[in-house]
């Protein structure tokens, strides 16, 4: 019988010393995920905030691991000595053998303990690791593979953590671990081939092949019992994935989904039904007052607005009072997240309003992020240009208003014809000089690396939506994930949201888990 299928059991009774029963304080929950400080999609936002409550329930017992990426850690972590003295002995051990292991607070709300792991500093042990993977579970991962082989670094180095945190323990721990999808999950699986004295839980937020079924055209939804996954599996060259992804759910003690939906397809795919479906939560509190949000859109949609000023200088010949801002953002998955229906709608959209003469444009932002290696050089451009409009402007105006206040002192009503003298029309005339500009506003913010293959521009230029001034829809692609820090449009996702009025999500695969609720 293969190593899974005989670790898929739910009782936690084959756990050393373990009552079912036990009080919290003796536990420890350490929550396993790829994008713990490390955005790279919609996990980065259900372990963000769900942070908050979990680290007021567990207290100094709740530790989040995931990867050290030195960029994300030196703006969303601060580096501290760890707390517990047995997860300190664990990570001194396992630094002395080799190991970059970090120990911080997380900088969100909650601040919870992190444990960041250098996978890269341990790349030399991943041939010996794919062989011990090859030996006890039969999985075989590609040289080629990045991605899996970070997979397999990280699951081994997880599942080290956790077992030398286990024998550092003065008495029988009591320690659960939840891992979050496939990247993280063989920690879970070495964790029950080596019999550590760890609970389980996997969950799921979406599946693999469900994501790849979708985006190659399947009827998916009506034939997804009747798929021979791993024939499919095969023919997408993504089988050692789906393995690693299908162990874990089936040797977890606990596995769930975040919606029905996605445990039927879990079901049906991943071979195992899910335990308990765990929806994602939401801080409704923080939306609750609507005099307050009717504030906040108020202050994201003027931030938009300077960004819009910018990015279309030269070209702002259009109402900004009259301007509508829609947005579709995720993971680059241009036909599963519905990109190609929003252009070719956005693309009607503008005949309709160019045929009826509407004074209405309309702003379509997509936030995708995609292979860069910097930002445009014109966007910069467009937002230096407009802070020197706003600094020009101002000088002018205290000038102005320096010599009305001393016109007023003295009893006299001001000559308009002198407040103004020739250095500020100069300053004025260079200024709409700046302005001018011989190309269309840009429509993609930053230098994409392959810009002729690339989906969201490709389909833009079949479409013919350049930005030109007869357009009434204006596109701008942002390849890369919003952030407060960002010279270009310096907003959080979640104030661009407020700032918009519309959110557009037609995906074809959808595992509903947070998307339509943070919308409302």
């Amino acid at each position: 019988m293969p190593l899974a299928r005989s670790l898929s059991i739910t009782s936690l009774s084959g756990l050393e010393e373990w009552d079912e029963e036990f009080d919290l304080e003796d536990a420890v929950l350490f929550e396993i995920a790829w994008e713990v400080a490390n955005k790279v999609g919609g996990i980065y936002t259900v372990i963000q905030t769900k942070a908050r409550l979990t680290a007021e329930e567990w207290g100094e017992n709740y530790f989040l691991v995931g990867p050290y990426v030195e960029s994300n850690v030196r703006t969303q972590v601060e580096l501290i000595e760890p707390t517990n003295p047995a997860l300190k002995r664990a990570i001194d051990k396992m630094n002395s053998s080799g190991c970059k292991v970090y120990f911080g607070r997380w900088l969100i709300e909650g601040s919870p303990y992190v444990v960041l792991i250098d996978v890269a500093f341990t790349a030399w042990n991943l041939d010996k690791w794919k062989k011990e993977l090859w030996d006890n579970f039969s999985i075989g991962v590609p040289w080629f593979d990045r991605e899996a082989n970070d997979a397999v670094l990280f699951g081994f180095l997880t599942a080290w953590l956790l077992g030398e945190y286990a024998a550092q323990c003065e008495e029988p721990p009591h320690i659960l671990a939840h891992f979050h999808e496939w990247l993280a999950g063989l920690g879970l699986a070495l964790c029950r081939q080596r019999q550590l004295p760890v609970a389980t839980i996997f969950t799921t937020h979406a599946t693999l092949l469900g994501r790849y079924l979708c985006a190659g055209s399947v009827d998916f939804y009506n034939n997804l019992a009747d798929f021979n996954v791993d024939k499919e599996a095969g023919d997408r060259q993504i089988y050692h994935r789906y393995c690693l992804e299908r162990t874990a759910a089936r040797c977890a003690h606990v596995f769930t989904t975040v919606s029905q939906i996605t445990a039927v397809e879990a079901e049906h795919l991943l071979k195992r039904k899910p335990d308990i479906i765990t929806p994602n939560g939401l801080n409704v509190k923080k939306f609750s007052a609507m005099h307050e949000f009717q504030n906040l859109h108020a202050q994201s949609k003027n931030r938009i607005q300077e960004f819009i000023r910018g990015h279309f200088y030269g070209h702002l010949d259009f109402n900004l009072d009259k301007c509508l801002f829609l947005f579709i953002a995720g993971r680059y998955e241009f036909s599963n997240k519905g990109a190609d229906i929003f252009l070719e709608a956005l693309a009607r959209l503008n005949y309709l309003l160019r045929v009826n003469h509407s004074d209405v444009t309309v702003v379509a932002f997509f936030i995708m992020p995609a292979r860069t290696n910097n930002f445009n050089v014109e966007t910069l451009k467009g937002q230096a240009v407009r802070k020197q409009l706003w600094d020009t402007a101002q000088t002018v105006k205290e000038r102005f208003g320096k010599k009305l206040y001393e016109s007023l002192l003295v009893g006299q009503l001001p000559d308009v014809s002198k407040m103004l003298d020739k250095d500020d029309f100069t300053m004025m005339k260079r200024a709409i000089f700046a302005t001018q500009r011989q190309c269309q506003p840009p429509i993609c913010t930053h230098n994409m690396l392959e810009d002729s293959n690339d989906p969201i521009l490709t389909c833009i230029r079949r479409i013919g939506l350049f930005n030109s001034s007869a357009d009434r829809v204006k596109v701008i692609f942002h390849p890369e994930f919003l952030s407060s820090t960002s010279p270009l449009l310096p907003m959080d996702y979640e104030e661009f949201v407020r700032g918009c009025h519309l959110g557009v999500f037609p995906s074809y695969y959808e595992p509903w888990g947070y998307t339509p609720g943070r919308l409302l």
